[in-house]
């Protein structure tokens, strides 16, 4: 039903459906060392070229070019089980609403260049994702109108400009061109049967609605570096949201089975990090970040017509902004480098079936092998734990749930200079 343009690009990102392992549907794996020490200090460590992810300020502190391709696996382990079941019609069995394993694994990839112009320029270009989730429920499940699949997929081209302003202050500007797709799938569940649209005897994986679609967004982001010298720095950034206005097909009940034009429009939320890194001595160094996340500006997931803007669906959200806290440790021995960090990424709004919402406690570690000047490769692994959350969802029927789950995280990157 999709009418995707099969652009060499577009197929390039399937690979890059992302998972929730961070708040609301925000991808946070961008680099392995970053992951090795749970993101700390991200706008201010600057070891490799995955800081243009973060801070393109930070650009400032390369004196050689340097290129970084990053790989990482996602593993989560969400389940969703039924504590009440709303609906009177198949004996009040709440295990019926049993699910588990409703967010796929997935692999994302990135990869980043810097290049120093002179002593107060430098470039680079950064691709890799800032958004996505992907939750797949049975077609036969009992709240089919709120659960089906939820995919979302942003792949971020990024290139950004640094310039040092004096020996301590650096400053960065970027510009982000963000490809989005998007995919909901909804089924009748308990309603099939029983409503004016589903006669007697549908079957409960009929078909409620789909949509797919695609677009291109645009923002921008911004960063400062402020090193207090050579073993201690700091670094604010910030990332403006970015509108994504997909454009696609529905097909479903709303249209009594015709297939039209829609659009559903969705905003990527701003975000700003504050970061510090310090070095205490040759072997040891710690870092810390705190990342603010906007997602009081996502509302609502709502489908309208292309020719006259009327509503063919509409999911209420509530999110309000979230903060997370990470810290993390360093200890260098000759070409070895050991990390260690610990994060606390509180939930970003309410839990609903297509987004498992929750806090999050990331216990991570890492380590970097400096193979000779030019080269040097990590590799990060992270477990998440997410606390358990009982809620409430409406599909035609209220229904009481509650979700749990973990996720692993491994992520390998390289490293060369020139």
């Amino acid at each position: 039903m999709s009418k995707f343009q099969k652009t060499t690009l577009a197929t390039a990102l399937l690979l890059v459906t992302a998972q929730s392992s961070a708040a609301g549907f925000q991808v946070s794996e961008h680099s392995a060392s970053g992951l090795g020490r749970a993101f700390a200090g991200e706008a201010a460590v600057a070891d490799n070229a995955s800081v243009l992810a973060r801070n393109p300020a930070a650009m400032s502190r390369f004196k050689q070019a340097e290129f970084s391709i990053v790989g990482s696996y996602v593993a989560p382990d969400v389940n969703v089980e039924g504590v009440t079941d709303g609906s009177p019609l198949h004996g009040n069995d709440p295990s019926r609403l049993n699910a588990d394993d409703i967010v796929h694994s997935a692999f994302v990839p990135a990869a980043y260049f810097i290049q120093p112009i002179n002593d107060k320029f430098a470039v680079g270009l950064g691709l890799f994702s800032t958004y996505g989730v992907a939750t797949e429920f049975e077609k036969d499940y009992a709240a089919g109108t709120a659960a089906g699949t939820t995919d979302l997929m942003t792949f971020n081209i990024n290139p950004s400009v640094s310039f040092k302003a004096t020996e301590q202050l650096s400053l960065g500007l970027g510009l982000n061109a963000t490809y989005g797709t998007a995919t909901v799938e909804r089924y009748q569940g308990d309603l099939a049967g029983n409503t004016p649209w589903s006669p007697a005897g549908t079957p409960v994986d009929t078909t409620f609605f789909e949509m797919e679609g695609d677009t291109w967004g645009f923002g921008w982001n911004a960063g400062v570096l402020f090193e207090f010298n050579e073993a201690n720095r700091i670094g604010l950034a910030y990332r403006s949201q970015v509108d994504m206005e997909f454009e696609g097909e529905f097909t479903g009940v709303p249209t009594r089975g015709a297939t039209v034009d829609a659009g559903l429009d969705l905003p990527l939320p701003a975000t700003a990090e504050f970061s510090g890194y310090h070095a205490l001595n040759e072997k040891i160094a710690i870092s810390y970040s705190v990342l603010w996340t906007q997602w009081s500006k996502f509302k609502e997931l709502k489908a309208v017509k292309a020719d006259d803007g009327s509503e063919l669906f509409k999911k209420s959200e509530t999110f309000d902004d979230n903060l997370r806290y990470s810290i993390g440790a360093e200890y260098t021995i000759d070409q070895l480098v050991l990390r260690a960090g610990f994060a606390y990424d509180e939930s970003a709004g309410k839990t609903t079936l297509s987004i498992p919402e929750s806090d999050r406690f990331w216990y991570t570690a890492g380590a970097t092998y400096n193979v000779s000047p030019a080269l040097s490769l990590d590799l990060g692994i992270a477990y998440i734990y997410s606390s358990e959350v009982e809620f409430e969802e409406e599909a035609g029927f209220v229904y009481g749930l509650k979700s749990s789950g973990d996720a692993i995280i491994a992520s390998a990157q390289a490293n060369y200079r020139f």
